[in-house]
Order: C-alpha cells, then structure tokens, then sequence
C-alpha cells in the first residue's frame, strides 16, 4: 500500500505539526552565498546556522541533502536538485534526501516545494516518487528480536503545489514498481510457478485483465518444445505461459509485454556453482517488470491495448531435466542444439515470443535478466537494449532519459548470427566460449519475432546495491517507469 497524498498548494507554516519535513529549494544562481529574503521556508534559521558551522554555500546541499532538527523537535531535510542535470541525477539526490527521514521510520511526512510553478512541479513529482517508491513496506521474514523496526510510510502532506487528478499517473508508476520491487524479492519456496500463477490470476480478476494459462499439457501438444524442455526437469511441472489482456475502448495501438519469469534457475545439469546461484530467485524479474508496467498502466487509465505473456517456470536438475546436445523443436518449427542448459532464459523467451506473435501486436517489447555478459558490459546502473528499428530503439533512449531508467543500445547486426550456425539443427542455444553473449542472445531471440517491431530488454540494472536513482532498496523495479514512459509515447 502507497501512502495517502494530502495536497496544499500554499507554502506550510511554521507552526506546521509535521515531525517530517522534506523542504525543496531551487538553486540560488547569481547569488549562490546567501538565500534571498523571500521566500521563507521552514528551519532557514537552523539551516543558515548548519551550513555556517560547516562552512558551506547554500547552493553546495545541489549535490547532497543536510538535515537537523528543529526547535519543535521535527526533522528536518533540505535539499536544492539542479534541474540542469539529467532526471537520474535529480531523482538519486531526492531521494537520499527523503531517506534522510525515512530513518526514523515516521507514519507521516510533509514535503514543501518552492520556486516558480515549473521548478514546483518537478520537485513535487521527484519527492512524491522517493516518498512512495520508498516508504512502502517490502517481504520480509524476520521474526523477534530480529525483526526491523521498518515501518509503512502511511501519509504524505504536499505542500507548495497542487494537482487536480492527485498525480495519479506518477502513483501508479509507484504502484507498479513496488509490485515488481515484492514479486522479486520472495524467496522461491513461496513464489513456486504454481504459487505465482494463482497471484496473477487474482490480480487478473481484480484488475479486469482477461486471463488465460497454457500449462505443460497444453504447450506439449501445442508443440512449444524450447519451453517444455525447459520446464519439464521440474517437480513438480507447474510451469506454464500465462497471458493476460488488457483492451481500452478506442485505443489505437496494442503492445506486447513479454516476461522471463524463472522462479529459480539452479542451471539445469549444467549446475551454477553455488556463488552464482544465490539470487537466482530473482530470474524471474523479466516477468515482474511486464506485469509492473501493466499494472501501472491500467491504474493510470492508459489509452493502449496491452497483452502481457509471462513464461513462469524453474531451471531444476533431474532425470527429466534438458541437456546439452539435445536438439528441440521450438513453437515456430526452429530446430535448436543446445549448447548449455544455463541458457534457459532464451528458450522459455522463444515460445512464448511465438505466442505473442500471433496476436498480430503493433510492438512487442520483452524483458529478462538473460546474460550475465550485459551485467559484465554495463555494471548494474543500467541496463541494454536491442531492437530491429531504429525509430523504436531511439524512442527507447529517450524514454530511458525523461524516466531516469537508463539504458544503452547494442548492436543487432546479422554477421553475429554465424556463431549461432548448427551442424545439425537450425540455430544453436548459444556458444560455449561467451564472447557476446547478450548480443547473441539478441539474435536468438530475433527468430522468433517474426520481424514485428520488437525491442529486447536485458535488465543489468534490476539489482544495483544501495539502490538506483529514486529507488533506496536493491531491488530495483527498474524498468516500470521506462516502459510506462514508452507507452504514454505510444497511445
């Protein structure tokens, strides 16, 4: 649950009974060494008498929130963002701003906004943001003396500016991140394939999104052989595609959200060793982003027909379990080698690509966390992107600037493909030696597109320790706001 919004558009008072307060200045410009007369603003005293004993310049807390305590006993932050700096940079100083009195674990905040009416707008949607993003509660299973003290951030007072429909979308990008941010973060003897495929059908039904699974039965006789032999070295076989269906009356484009949800990824017979298994829980985070988005899209009434498949299933060892040299006929009648079973991502992805396909989609977009070669390439802080046009990979880039999620596009040229050539099957897996294997991947993932407009996310950036820019957790959702960003640029 995301905390209440009580909007004021005047400025607070002094006698404010907040015991939280957030204060947004914007910088001073030609007068950096002092704050001019007007406004006032809640602790300037206590500020001013910080920032002397510190022997900084006002404009100096642009780079790094300071906060104290008032003589009502309140905590308060103070914080200027340079709106000349990108969106990342603004969100990342907001929200140490707001951790600041997140600290203290209060029920209730107050963020106060100043400057004209454009600087009061951005401050307020970066603070709420932080505000949501961050307050709300996340899975936890401490228990007695163990357990955090962490509690929900219940209520927000915005003060400064006001807006009619209460930012309802920036809320609902909230909605979303925080959805993707909890489904990540189960541990896998809870979010089991059978365990997230009845979350979803709930949601389905509470969303109003039309639901339909295809299980192991139905995908056997279907012929979907890549996710099949993904999935059938599991017990028990639980896995299956899920489709869910949004459609808005008048809306002029349908888009494919397309997910990995691998609950958990041992490897398959190719075991990870135990270094790089911990975390695999998260390979389902593909998943949670698309469903994220179409959350957040339907809370914010987007006018754009969705269809979101998500492939849910686990990478197990056993008697049944996939194995190299195994040569599998996918969905689309592509014969595959495979090389490795720890590339199971993309095998799942092609099916259930083929699947999507079929809807006769005007874009499809997919999510995963598919190579650890783009974690290698880019670190966590951002993730990569690969498209078949060139006009949806720049309106990615751009949507990854004006969200604050940052991406980078990679090459998607065809002479790749000839690593990928098979003596015996259409295409293989993937190589065994590594070298480009996001890019690899990209081109494997391709054949299944049927040529639609399509574009590939390899999420590098949904784990960054100590959080990314809006986001303090590790987990980060990141991708929600990008993707609802693209959608509004598609309606």
């Amino acid at each position: 649950m995301l905390a209440t919004l009580t909007q004021n558009a005047s400025p607070p008072s002094h006698s404010t009974k907040a015991t939280h307060i957030l204060v947004i200045l914007p910088k001073l410009g030609k007068s950096p060494d002092k704050f001019p007369d007007k406004p006032d603003f809640p602790g300037r005293d206590v500020l001013e008498a910080l920032l002397a004993r510190r022997k900084m310049k006002p404009d100096e807390i642009s780079d790094a929130p300071v906060s104290a305590n008032l003589k009502s006993g309140a905590l308060c932050a103070w914080i200027m963002p340079d709106l000349d700096k990108s969106r990342f940079e603004q969100q990342t100083c907001v929200r140490k701003a707001v951790q600041l009195l997140l600290e203290e674990n209060p029920a209730e905040i107050g963020l106060a906004v100043y400057g004209d009416a454009g600087q009061k707008r951005v401050f307020a949607e970066l603070a709420l943001y932080a505000a949501w993003v961050n307050g709300a509660l996340l899975p936890s299973r401490k228990t007695g003396k163990n357990k955090p003290g962490r509690k929900a951030l219940t209520a927000i007072m915005l003060h400064g500016h006001k807006q009619a429909d209460g930012f309802a979308l920036l809320r609902a990008k909230a909605e979303g991140n925080l959805l993707t941010r909890e489904l990540t973060m189960l541990p896998p003897n809870e979010l089991t394939p059978e365990a997230y495929r009845k979350r979803v059908k709930k949601l389905a039904a509470s969303e109003g999104w039309k639901h339909q699974e295809f299980d192991l039965k139905a995908l056997r006789k279907m012929g979907a052989g890549a996710f099949v032999a993904v999935a059938q070295g599991s017990d028990p076989q639980d896995a299956a595609i899920v489709h869910l269906q949004r459609r808005v009356k008048g809306a002029k484009k349908t888009v494919a959200l397309v997910g990995k949800g691998i609950c958990f990824d041992t490897g398959g017979n190719n075991l990870k060793p135990a270094r790089y298994m911990h975390g695999m829980h998260e390979d389902m985070n593909g998943s949670a982003v698309a469903l994220g988005i179409l959350l957040a899209a339907t809370r914010a009434a987007l006018p754009v027909n969705i269809d979101c498949w998500l492939a849910i299933a686990q990478n197990h060892i056993g008697p049944r379990a996939y194995k190299q040299n195994d040569v599998i006929t996918a969905l689309n009648g592509t014969t595959i080698e495979i090389m490795h079973t720890d590339a199971e991502g993309r095998m799942v992805l092609a099916d259930t690509l083929t699947l999507a396909v079929k809807q006769k989609p005007d874009v499809m977009m997919d999510f995963a966390t598919l190579t650890g070669s783009m974690h290698v390439a880019l670190g966590s802080r951002y993730s990569g992107i690969f498209s078949n046009r060139d006009d949806l990979a720049q309106q990615a880039l751009a949507a990854g600037k004006s969200s604050g999620e940052r991406i980078w596009a990679f090459p998607l040229d065809a002479d790749y493909e000839t690593d990928l050539e098979s003596k015996i099957a259409d295409i293989k897996q993937c190589t065994l030696d590594g070298e480009a294997d996001h890019i690899l991947a990209a081109r494997f993932l391709s054949r299944f597109t049927s040529d639609m407009p399509w574009l590939h996310m390899d999420l590098s950036a949904s784990s960054s320790k100590g959080g990314l820019g809006a986001v303090g957790s590790d987990v980060t959702g990141f991708g929600v706001a990008w993707g609802v960003e693209m959608l509004q640029g598609m309606s």
